[in-house]
């Protein structure tokens, strides 16, 4: 009697076994083919405008207003690139797209320098409140920026920066230290002790160890910050509107301008939104890999 209960246990357990392997075969197949597929449409989904913007700017003003941008997909004979010539002809735009990029570039560069140098503060070096200091920074991460356009703006105007380049770029790297400082302080803090402690016994100082050591360990964080700084800065319109020089604006206050004459500008329209779309596109996909490894780190101890 109990070898035949042992019998029948053993072929049910068998029985289950099977079960669940034919389950871990299904949901195998599920996610290696339609997973893949599901991911791919998502993507296309998530192109799609951008798809749209650049076949509406290789479309005449005539067809924009006429049909939508698929339909270049039975009549190709549409397509034609005079709208980038009427863009590069028009100085409103080339003209933002520069004060764009003197902005941009700069209000990054500043926040990943001064970030990573007090990140790296922060993290290893002993001075008095450090920690009262971290918290402060920490504070300032839930402060809007609209509770600083009045202050800001009656200061830069009484020193003399208002609507200025030099304005915006200090505006932009003003509120993004302290993302940067949190984030990269976090960061940096994770670095095995043993580690700088070897460097400091080889005789390296703490500039030497900071762009030898500490500076190459933390490219991911660095590279991710570098992305999310770009990217905001680029896509501004509040601050720019504010404080930019209202004779060379940067791209999105530009385009708002121009949206204004929609009916007797699309042919520029159309083609400088891609623009101001497609560059933030490249730099995030130029550093996808860093991106990745940045806001991953952490997870795996």
């Amino acid at each position: 009697m109990t070898a035949s209960n042992g019998g029948g246990g053993g072929s049910g357990g068998g029985g289950g076994s099977g079960a669940g392997r034919l389950g871990s075969r299904i949901a195998a197949r599920a996610a290696g083919g339609g997973m893949r597929i599901f991911l791919v449409l998502v993507g296309l989904f998530w192109l799609m405008p951008t798809v749209g913007l650049l076949l509406s700017s290789l479309r005449g003003p005539t067809d924009i207003s006429e049909s939508g941008w698929w339909q270049v997909f039975t009549t190709p004979a549409q397509l034609t690139t005079e709208n980038y010539s009427a863009l590069l002809a028009n100085d409103t735009i080339t003209g933002s797209l520069v004060s764009t990029v003197l902005i941009t570039v700069p209000a990054t560069l500043l926040v990943v320098v001064i970030g990573s140098l007090a990140g790296y503060a922060f993290a290893w070096l002993d001075f008095p409140g450090r920690d009262w200091w971290f918290l402060v920074v920490v504070g300032l991460l839930v402060v809007p920026v609209q509770v600083a356009l009045v202050p800001v703006s009656k200061l830069f105007g009484t020193i003399g920066i208002f609507e200025t380049t030099l304005g915006v770029v200090l505006f932009h790297t003003a509120f993004g230290l302290p993302f940067a400082i949190f984030l990269l302080r976090n960061f940096f803090a994770e670095i095995p002790r043993e580690l700088l402690e070897a460097a400091r016994l080889d005789g390296a100082g703490e500039i030497r160890l900071f762009t030898r050591v500490v500076l190459p360990l933390g490219g991911p964080a660095i590279a991710s910050l570098g992305i999310f700084q770009f990217l905001w800065v680029w896509n501004d319109m509040l601050v720019a509107l504010i404080f930019a020089d209202s004779e060379s604006p940067p791209i999105t206050v530009a385009l708002q301008q121009q949206v204004r004459q929609f009916g007797n500008n699309i042919d520029v329209l159309a083609p400088g939104a891609f623009v101001s779309m497609v560059i933030p596109l490249v730099v995030f996909f130029a550093f996808q890999r860093q991106f990745v490894s940045g806001v991953m780190a952490g997870a795996v101890k």
